[in-house]
Formats: C-alpha cells, sequence, structure tokens
C-alpha cells in the first residue's frame, strides 16, 4: 500500500512545489516507486520534475472521469506524474455534487498500490483541490517560509484539518513544520521559529529540525532538466532537504538516504 504525502500551505512562496519536487526525485532516486500528482494550476511540479509543458492531458481529466488515470500518466525520470495547468484554476469540478471532497481519492484508487508513494502540491489555497488532497493523504507537510507574513492564516488551516479529519480522513497526520528560507543568524528568523512552534503545538505537530536555508541551486536546477540532488549535491540548500528527508524517515517507512 502507497504512503500519500501532501505538501500545503495556502501562502504561495514558501516552497510547496520545491519540497514536492524533492520527496519525489528523492524517493525516486533510492529506488522507490514515486507518483507525483500536481494539484497547482500554475503546474510547476511537473515542469520541475521534468515532464515538459506539452501534455495531452492533465490531473482535472482524470478528476473529471474524462480519461482514466492510465492514460494521463506521464513517465519522467523521477517516476509517473500527473501533471496540471492553468485550467485547473477554474476546474468544473463544482459540476460534481457527490462526495466532492473525495474526488482525487476515487481517481487514483485503481493505481495506488503500484507504488511505494505519492506526492501532492497542492495550490496556494485552502479550497476544492486542497481539500481533496488532504482527504486522500496519510502524512500533510507544511512548508514555511521564515518571515512574519508565512504565519499569516495558519488558524485557517488548522480549522480545515480538523474538517477533513472529523468529515473524511480520521488518519491525516500532520507530520510537521517545515522552515524555508532559513537564516538562523537573523532575528527575524528566529523569532518565526518561535512562533511557528507555538503554532504547531495547537496542530499537535512540530517543527522539523531541519531548516531550508535559501540556495540559487534550488532554482536553477528545473531549468536545467534536473533534480536538485543532481544539480548541485554540494549546496547548502540541497545538503538541507537531504537531511529533511533523513529526519522524517522513520515515520513514512524509509530507510536513510545517502
Amino acid at each position: 500500500m502507497s504512503i500519500t504525502i501532501t505538501v500545503s500551505n495556502q501562502k504561495g512562496g514558501v516552497g510547496k512545489t520545491t519540497t514536492s519536487a524533492a520527496l519525489a526525485s528523492g524517493l525516486a532516486l533510492v529506488g522507490k516507486r514515486v507518483l507525483g500528482i500536481d494539484l497547482d494550476p500554475q503546474g510547476n511540479l511537473g515542469f520541475c520534475l521534468g515532464a515538459g509543458m506539452a501534455n495531452p492531458y492533465t490531473v482535472l481529466d482524470v478528476m473529471k472521469g474524462s480519461v482514466p488515470i492510465q492514460k494521463a500518466l506521464v513517465k519522467s525520470e523521477y517516476g509517473d506524474l500527473l501533471v496540471s495547468d492553468i485550467t485547473l484554476s477554474s476546474n468544473g469540478l463544482d459540476n460534481i455534487h457527490t462526495n466532492r471532497e473525495c474526488i482525487l481519492r476515487n481517481a487514483i484508487k485503481p493505481i495506488m498500490d503500484q507504488y511505494d508513494y505519492i506526492i501532492i502540491d497542492t495550490p496556494p489555497a485552502l479550497n476544492l483541490l486542497t481539500v481533496n488532497a488532504y482527504s486522500v493523504s496519510d502524512f500533510l507537510i507544511i512548508p514555511m517560509a521564515s518571515d512574519i507574513l508565512s504565519l499569516v492564516g495558519l488558524a485557517q488551516l488548522k480549522e480545515t484539518i480538523e474538517s477533513v479529519r472529523d468529515s473524511f480522513n480520521p488518519g491525516l497526520n500532520v507530520l510537521g513544520i517545515l522552515l524555508t528560507k532559513f537564516n538562523s543568524r537573523t532575528l527575524l528568523s528566529r523569532d518565526v521559529l518561535e512562533m511557528a512552534q507555538q503554532l504547531a503545538g495547537q496542530i499537535h505537530s512540530r517543527v522539523f529540525d531541519t531548516k531550508i536555508r535559501s540556495g540559487v541551486a534550488i532554482a536553477e536546477a528545473p531549468a536545467h532538466g534536473e533534480s536538485i540532488f543532481s544539480y548541485n549535491p554540494r549546496s547548502a540548500a540541497v545538503q538541507d532537504y537531504l537531511a529533511f528527508l533523513n529526519e522524517i524517515a522513520p515515520a513514512i517507512h524509509l530507510k536513510e538516504v545517502s
């Protein structure tokens, strides 16, 4: 049975897609069978994992039942992908009136057992797409940039998590908050860390020990068609993501990554 991990925060620019791509590529590079699902209309996860821009079908086609999921899968060096594009922003899922929160779960159910891990990247919003991701997930990871604005809205996120647990997925586990763009030398980053720890306690979770520093290699890797781990493994930020994979390895039943 696969383990499904969703990366989510309604705030944009916090490193959701980078974290999703790091998880998917890191797991694939150690031989795991990975499915990446892009629920962000910007479609950046597919680009980061080498899917290209011209794909005949998207995750929206699968969720609407227009095509079988097997036909929509895009093969990449880092596993299979369900890609997205801008049509997802006006998704048309509102026309589905029953089990709307479980559309994704029902759509991917036929192939879930074919993968060790399913990684879901979500839009910067708490909408039907996000709820669908939460409803099918075992674990939730919340990236948060090390600035004050990234703390705004986490109370609403807490309510959404609790609602999904109560109604659709009692097994949803918030694995933790991942601080990105972190600089331990600044007072701001230290203040954000303290406040993030307080918020983590409110959702019965924690702030990960690993913090992700800023690094140009993170931004450059997708443009070269490579994962961050192969593009510049010596980058401080890449080393941070490797440490993060190893930190969560016991929780997601993964051996240490080297």
